[in-house]
């Protein structure tokens, strides 16, 4: 029994060694990508960027201990329908339908802020492309009305290859950026003084920073449900090794691209003088010149296309993973509408496009106000996801040996106590202070 409950990385070349003998394994590959592609984005491009441009790297651990904090729970969310042949959501329905209320009101609001802010920096990227024959908010608009069309009508094996298309030419590219960052040195004035973020007035960033780092915790739903639409696509269902493969490969993908970001904010921007614009126009051209300036004009569409890719692939799983997700609710609440799932879907991407473009169009002044409060929703509402992803682990219906072991249950609880830790002290430096 103690073997069975090992930390996975004392397995994993074991575990790799017996998946790839199987020619399963690049069936059960997906999920775990498109998680990563939907992580690699504003948390990415923006949190991970601007820390560094502003801190250095002072905000580097805090970087990954904030991904190792929500490591366990995004786990769950694959381990759990690998282990029990149902969705992480039906685990929450086994504990009670108040937990599916509970889910289907953070996803919708945070799903719809979240997919107006990602798309938002989406269309102001792309307008780095000379497209301007629309303002902003219209061509944000235009931008997620295409990302239902593609998602509608291509479902979710367009969606896969898309993916995976995406890590390549993503990784390839920001790799290539840093290399080229590296080379040109720091670009810090003589005399500069690194402001610290550990102060009070700084806590509201540090939330920020944490709430999409790697993402939102309700993703960890997306990966399970996507794993039936895998199955769907190749006719096999993961098991329980296939899908701890999947899993680190696009958890590990997106913590190192956090970590690549970050350490590009410092190269290309740290201690030289400049602030990022709070307007999305503005902030877009700001991240796309401090890279192209200190690495050389020629690479300027090099890094916008880089910086768009990331973003658009964002945009494409959020406006399919939350209307999944809530999709998903619908039918646990209503089973009679089991039958029609991929309907309700549909009619869920819609509604959320378009209210997420009343949002944009009436009441967003600019962008990182948006981004900011998504992420903030996203952080103050981790602890409850995190419980509940955790209670259902250990649920009976599990197999004894898939349940979180001594190590894994130290790391949630360790994990749960300071998402609740950071929660009140945003609450008190926010609100009392």
């Amino acid at each position: 029994m103690l073997a069975n409950r090992r930390f996975f990385w004392r397995d994993f070349p074991q575990m790799i060694k017996t998946a790839l003998n199987r020619k399963d394994l690049f069936k059960a590959i997906g999920p775990g990508l498109l998680v990563a592609c939907a992580a690699i984005g504003g948390s990415h491009l923006v949190w991970s960027t601007r820390a560094g441009a502003e801190y250095g790297w002072q905000l580097l651990g805090l970087l990954l201990l904030a991904n190792l904090f929500k490591y366990p729970f995004f786990l769950y969310g694959q381990k759990y329908t690998a282990a029990t042949g149902e969705s992480l959501l039906a685990g929450y329905r086994r504990k009670g339908v108040v937990f599916v209320y509970i889910f289907l009101l953070i996803n919708v609001l945070t799903g719809i802020i979240n997919i107006a802010g990602v798309s938002m920096l989406s269309a102001a990227l792309l307008g780095g492309f000379g497209v301007t024959f629309l303002s902003i908010p219209w061509l944000t608009v235009l931008l997620m009305v295409g990302c239902a069309v593609f998602i509608i009508l291509g479902h979710y094996r367009l969606l896969d290859g898309v993916a995976k298309l995406v890590i390549v030419l993503l990784t390839v590219s920001t790799l290539a950026a840093l290399i080229l960052a590296v080379g040109e040195g720091s670009v810090a004035v003589d005399g500069f003084e690194a402001p610290s973020p550990w102060t009070w007035a700084s806590f509201g960033f540090l939330i920020m920073f944490m709430g999409w780092m790697p993402a939102p915790l309700d993703l960890s739903a997306w990966s399970s449900l996507w794993m039936f639409s895998r199955e769907k696509q190749t006719g096999h269902f993961a098991s329980v090794r296939e899908t701890l493969i999947d899993f680190h490969l696009g958890y590990g993908v997106a913590v190192l691209m956090a970590v690549i970001f970050l350490a590009l904010g410092v190269l290309v921007m740290f201690g030289s003088g400049e602030a990022f614009s709070e307007k999305g126009t503005v902030f877009s051209q700001q991240l796309v010149e401090m890279y192209s300036r200190n690495i050389g004009d020629w690479s300027y569409y090099l890094i916008l296309f880089a910086a768009f890719v990331t973003m658009l692939s964002t945009s494409l799983t959020c406006v399919d993973g939350y209307p999944r997700a809530l999709a998903a609710c619908t039918t646990l609440v209503f089973p009679k509408l089991l039958p029609s799932f991929h309907r309700i879907h549909q009619i869920w991407i819609v509604f959320a496009v378009v209210a997420a473009s009343i949002i944009l169009l009436g009441f967003v002044q600019n962008l990182l106000q948006l981004l900011g409060f998504a992420a903030i929703i996203s952080f103050v509402t981790s602890p409850v996801l995190a419980i509940i992803n955790f209670w259902v682990m250990s649920g009976d219906n599990v197999p004894e040996e898939q349940r979180p072991g001594p190590i894994l249950k130290i790391l949630s609880w360790l994990g749960i106590l300071f998402f609740f830790g950071m929660t009140a002290g945003f609450v008190y430096a926010q609100f009392i202070l």
